[in-house]
């Protein structure tokens, strides 16, 4: 368990390589080579990923093999008073808990859900620093979310630095474009390892920092600075969120430790319940910006501006997943705030499916591929966040897991495109790619698939438990988040649809000869594309697995992943696997892509209804400008703003500043003047002059004595000794 106990290396090693690519990299490294250190550094850290995640399935199955016995064990140690929920333990790292009311969640073995909690591993060092009297520490907490998280972040970040070397090959700062990759990951993976609030918001921090480095890459480009500029300051809005949500939390319970806040909130539950409504009132606001949830997500599609590789980090793995992450993590605070036990609606439900319904109707109304799935990314995020909102824990950072694979792939395929197309992005100027690029033609519609949510793909296992989850959940059920699913569900597969329609069917439309990406670019596409395939059956129902006789390895992302040493101390449930809600969801994605279909490949349908019908026209005009929210934002919030503020500078300025100038320059102007003409001129030039006149009038009374004689010398010598005589009789 060492990897377990010392996991701060995992984020140290890219770390380091960020100092040694900027400091070194151009001068000793040399820029052909620089990208090998990268690689390398992250390539180290996937392993360490692997053997973290192997220990963690270890520590998993010792703790289950010692200390869980039978379920008749764990309803035997209920009886006896022990805890079923977590709010009282057992001596160990392993609590027991018994079955849950008819859901099949007993948490033992021989359940349908797996094992016995196991605790966290906790390494931390005190005195970091301290403030007001209170020693902050510094340290890493390990559980099965953390692994996940860890094996989504490096395999996708270690796929784009190998992609990289050849898309941004000869880019004019590609040392600098290395260095911030590897900074990303580093960040990335020490938020997701964070102890306590104070990391996390330092992690937070800095993720969003590298991806305003890395949106704004081609900065000589007013649009990528615009961009980069964008995301940061719309993170920042969300991060006043994140920092009053942290002050109330840890003026709750008077720590930061991650651990004990979720440990406090099962064991006082109702007692902290308005506090954990504001708290998580205020993380949400964090969340809509770091994870482009409605209405702070307009910044999402923006930072397509950036090189496509990033977009696939950001978008798969690293930033946009932070937010989804965090509720994950802090999920005692969001399930108590939010009573998702017991409603039928709340606010991170809704915001969530509200946001995964407008995500997708934006992506019908996008040319630009990248776009196009920027705001598939956004409706997908809600997608997670509504998971969540409904009470399926598992089921969103399933989905999160899932998703990373294909859409990576997908987003990595379309700068694989764009590299063959002459470096554009309208789907407009493509068409007919299936015969140039085969490679990443079939990897495209892999991921799409996926996507869409195509029985058997990984999509179709992590959307159906989100659509579980929304339908018999908790105790209530979550009928308009159920509807909101549905409907996304047929809109994701009818746009990938169309993407797919565009990009590689009908004719080539564009400019030059396309041709396939090279290797170093359809490998991780291929990689990706297998991920994509078999990341569901990593979280597989057991009816599935009952047929080949393997029903011990299902539910294994909740089995290894879930934190029950926090979630049973809330009562968190699972539902029962549902086949005809599987085959509905299956139904929907089918019908999307018939729609599609017949629309594209065989020409039927509304064509043209928004050139006749001027209600069709208006509804598509509304969803083109993005429901004017950027309008919204720029010109009325920020407008309104701006301008009655320039407009007060400008009146301050000609009224107020011109004023005092102007008079300090008339006041400096007409002193001059006067001191000119009356001293200057009146006194000084007046003495001076006068004094030059009278030495000149004595020199020429003196001029006249000048004869020549001697003895009229000596009459002035004796008569000046005369008069000095004289006075000097007076004077004495």
């Amino acid at each position: 368990m060492w990897i377990l106990e010392n996991a701060f290396l995992i984020p140290l090693i890219p770390a380091v390589s960020f100092v040694v690519i900027l400091l070194f990299g151009r001068k000793y490294i040399g820029v052909e080579r620089v990208q090998k250190v990268g690689i390398a550094a992250v390539g180290i850290v996937w392993v360490l990923s692997m053997i973290a995640a192997v220990a963690w399935i270890t520590r998993v199955e010792d703790s289950t093999a010692s200390k869980s016995g039978d379920a008749e064990h764990a309803q035997i140690a209920v009886n006896e008073g022990l805890s079923a929920s977590g709010s009282s333990t057992l001596d160990g790292d392993l609590h027991l808990a018994a079955e849950d009311d008819g859901h099949g969640d007993a948490n033992s073995k021989d359940g349908s859900y797996g094992y016995a909690t196991t605790e966290p591993v906790i390494s931390k060092v005190d005195g970091w620093w301290s403030s007001g009297g209170i020693d902050f520490a510094v340290g890493t907490l390990v559980d099965g979310q953390t692994v996940l998280l860890l094996i989504v972040v490096t395999s996708i970040s270690l796929l784009v630095h190998i992609y990289s070397a050849e898309y941004v090959k000869g880019d004019r700062r590609f040392v600098h474009y290395y260095a911030f990759l590897s900074l990303f990951t580093a960040s990335m993976l020490f938020f997701v390892m964070a102890q306590n609030l104070v990391q996390m918001i330092v992690g937070w921090e800095l993720v969003g920092v590298c991806s305003f480095v890395l949106i704004g890459h081609w900065w000589e480009e007013r649009p990528n600075t615009d961009a980069a500029v964008k995301a940061f300051l719309t993170n920042r809005v969300g991060d006043i969120g994140l920092l009053v949500g942290v002050i109330i939390l840890f003026g709750t319970f008077k720590t930061f430790d991650i651990d004990s806040i979720n440990r406090m909130v099962g064991e006082m539950g109702s007692e902290v319940h308005f506090a954990m409504l504001m708290a998580s009132i205020a993380l949400m606001a964090a969340v809509c910006s770091k994870s482009g949830q409605f209405p702070l997500h307009t910044w999402l599609p923006d930072a397509m501006a950036g090189p496509t590789p990033v977009s696939a980090l950001i978008h798969a793995a690293t930033m946009v997943v932070a937010g989804v992450f965090m509720i994950g993590r802090l999920y005692p605070v969001f399930f108590e705030g939010f009573s998702i036990g017991t409603s039928s609606i709340n606010l991170m439900a809704f915001i969530g499916g509200f946001t995964a319904l407008i995500g997708a109707g934006l992506a019908f109304a996008q040319w630009d591929i990248k776009k196009v799935l920027a705001y598939s990314t956004v409706s997908q995020l809600g997608y997670m966040v509504m998971a969540l909102g409904v009470g399926a824990w598992t089921a969103a950072m399933f989905h999160l897991f899932t998703h990373a694979f294909f859409k990576a792939c997908l987003f990595l395929g379309a700068g694989s495109v764009s590299h063959a197309a002459h470096h554009t992005f309208d789907m407009r100027e493509m068409g007919g790619l299936r015969k140039y690029m085969p490679h990443t033609y079939k990897t495209f519609v892999i991921s799409t698939l996926a996507l869409a949510g195509i029985f058997p793909f990984a999509g179709f296992w992590s959307k159906d438990e989100i659509l579980l989850g929304a339908f018999a959940g908790q105790q209530s059920a979550y009928p308009l988040m159920l509807i909101f699913g549905c409907v996304v569900a047929l809109m994701t597969a009818a746009y990938m649809t169309r993407v797919i329609w565009y990009t590689f069917w009908g004719e080539y439309r564009g400019h030059g000869h396309p041709h396939e990406s090279p290797k170093v670019m359809t490998v991780p596409l291929w990689i990706l594309a297998v991920m994509a395939v078999v990341a569901g059956a990593f979280n597989l129902p057991t009816p599935v697995l009952e047929v080949f006789g393997l029903e011990s390895l299902a539910h294994l992302v909740q089995t290894y992943a879930e934190p029950t040493h926090y979630l049973n101390a809330i009562g968190l449930s699972h539902p029962d696997p549902s086949l005809w809600l599987a085959l509905v969801g299956l139904a929907l994605a089918l019908a999307g892509m018939a729609i599609a279909f017949m629309y594209f490949w065989r020409n039927t349908g509304p064509h043209g209804l928004t050139e006749r019908n001027r209600y069709a026209k208006a509804g598509y005009t509304f969803i083109e400008q993005k429901y004017y929210l950027d309008h919204l934002y720029t010109d009325i919030v920020i407008g309104s703003i701006k301008k009655p503020i320039a407009r007060a500078a400008n009146w301050f300025n000609d009224n107020v500043i011109d004023l005092v100038v102007n008079r300090a320059g008339e006041g400096a102007r007409d002193g001059g003047r006067w001191v000119y003409r009356r001293i200057d001129q009146g006194t000084i030039d007046t003495t001076v002059n006068a004094l030059g006149s009278g030495a000149d009038a004595g020199g020429q009374g003196l001029r006249v004595m000048q004869t020549g004689r001697v003895q009229n010398y000596g009459s002035l010598l004796f008569g000046t000794a005369a008069v000095v005589a004289i006075v000097f009789v007076i004077v004495l």
